[in-house]
């Protein structure tokens, strides 16, 4: 390996948003293009670990103020991701069923513990791996603190030659705690403990801005977006600013094509038509409702992050209104959110269906069977659910931020470059009209086919940003 991904998440083994598809597509476009790549995440008691064969390659402990933490890495034996992929099984932190939160619907109480103890594990294995990588990858806070451990720890000095690349796929989540639990730290330089104070506590989303080699995020509003409003960082970030690039993600159009996607009962062949056609007419069936309307759908986690929130009240405001048009709804996430959408079931029968639950399947029959795809969201650092939408011939009706904003010219936009329906305001009036104009342009058929061939040609695939990271590559020297 050249270089070596440090994550929470990793497509198909552990997803619970766009963290994971990143992970588990990028390596695969890496390694293809010359830069060898590896992948470690925690390994977790979850399906896919259960179904697949790993041997282990080294084992060790780590140490957590007065007690030691064992654990071993291990590598998936058959190589079935593309790529080198190992994880750290840590009995008591991470053997759990879900990767962020309980059974119960709460994060885990020991997380500062549990990153702790895998950062730790990634770094003793890197200090007695013969054929360590030559670059650490970095993703979000779970891997923030690595950056500052191999510069500033005495015990991890031995990697301080190794540069460090940071991504932020989220910058809502700092992974903060209090100094009142800085004895848990493996022992650092007094002079470096500037580097883990942000506002008063451990930050280690700060604590890897201030020490990695480079950051990137995932798109390049987003980055400005975070410039202004990053939970009270906006001032390290304007500060950091020339070591900071954003770089658009891409989709793995290996998972993501319509021509061979198994998940369809339809997949496409010469005619988007009928290729659309086929798949909503499978769509409307599921959900019950009317294949003749506008169909628009939502994917994704049911919070206020993805303006989920709106969707209740837009909802009335459409049933009560001239546009005539079915929605469909997949996801999961906060309780008061899920009742609300269940409730609508029961009031709009025929034009309104949610299912609340996570289902891979479903999610790429909505993509080739909608004719919009919903993204009100109040913040999206880069969104790929636009990406796979536009792929499948579906038109996204998005909010223009994050990378919403770099990857959806509005339709209105002269020199036919538009792409979907944007709205700025997270307002039920800039929504409404937003979907107002989609029942327009799908009584449109000749300017509907027209926006859907253009987008079905896209590329969104991840060859345009891994070249761009194997710049950054280059220029630290791998």
């Amino acid at each position: 390996m050249k270089v070596l991904h440090v994550s929470a998440e990793c497509y198909p083994a552990a997803k619970a948003g766009g963290l994971g598809d990143v992970v588990g597509a990028l390596p695969k476009y890496l390694s293809a293009a010359g830069v060898p790549t590896g992948v470690i995440i925690p390994k977790y008691r979850l399906k896919w670990f259960n179904e697949h064969q790993f041997h282990t390659v080294y084992k060790g402990a780590v140490r957590l103020h007065n007690y030691y933490v064992p654990f071993t890495i291990e590598q998936e034996s058959a190589n079935s991701l593309g790529f080198p992929f190992f994880v750290a099984d840590i009995p008591g932190k991470f053997d759990r069923p879900g990767i962020y939160i309980g059974p119960g619907g709460h994060s885990y109480a020991d997380d500062v513990e549990r990153y702790l103890s895998f950062q730790q594990a990634v770094l003793q294995w890197m200090l007695n791996s013969p054929g360590r990588p030559r670059l650490l990858h970095c993703h979000d806070h779970h891997a923030g603190l690595i950056p500052f451990m191999i510069k500033h720890c005495p015990e991890y000095r031995g990697l301080s030659w190794m540069p460090t690349v940071f991504t932020i796929h989220n910058g809502a989540y700092h992974g903060a705690f209090g100094w009142d639990k800085m004895y848990l730290l493996p022992s650092f330089e007094a002079e470096a403990r500037g580097l883990l104070d942000w506002s008063g506590n451990i930050n280690p989303l700060a604590t890897a801005v201030k020490c990695a080699g480079r950051v990137t995020t995932v798109s390049p509003s987003y980055l400005k977006e975070l410039q202004q409003n990053a939970g009270g960082m906006e001032s390290l970030l304007q500060h950091e600013q020339h070591k900071c690039l954003g770089i658009i993600n891409g989709i793995d159009s290996q998972v993501w094509d319509p021509a061979t996607d198994s998940y369809l009962g339809a997949p496409l062949g010469e005619d988007v038509a009928a290729f659309k056609k086929a798949n909503k007419q499978l769509l409307a069936q599921h959900f019950r409702l009317n294949p003749n309307l506008p169909l628009v759908s939502f994917v994704g986690r049911l919070v206020g992050q993805k303006g989920a929130d709106l969707i209740p009240d837009l909802i009335h405001r459409v049933m009560h209104s001239d546009d005539n048009l079915s929605f469909a709804i997949l996801g999961t996430g906060e309780p008061g959110l899920e009742s609300a959408f269940n409730q609508l079931n029961q009031q709009y029968p025929g034009r309104f269906s949610a299912t609340l639950e996570y289902n891979e399947g479903l999610a790429h029959l909505i993509y080739a069977g909608s004719d919009f795809l919903f993204m009100p969201s109040r913040i999206e650092p880069c969104g790929l659910n636009q990406m796979y939408a536009m792929g499948y011939g579906t038109i996204p009706i998005v909010r223009s931020v994050g990378g919403l904003k770099n990857t959806v010219p509005d339709i209105g936009e002269p020199n036919n470059t538009g792409r979907g329906i944007r709205f700025n305001q997270f307002t039920l009036d800039d929504g409404q009209l937003a979907l107002h104009r989609a029942v327009q342009l799908f009584h449109n058929p000749p300017i509907l086919e027209q926006i859907r061939e253009r987008i079905m040609q896209l590329d969104f695939s991840w060859e345009k940003p891994a070249a761009e990271y194997i710049e950054i590559y280059k220029e630290m020297g791998v």
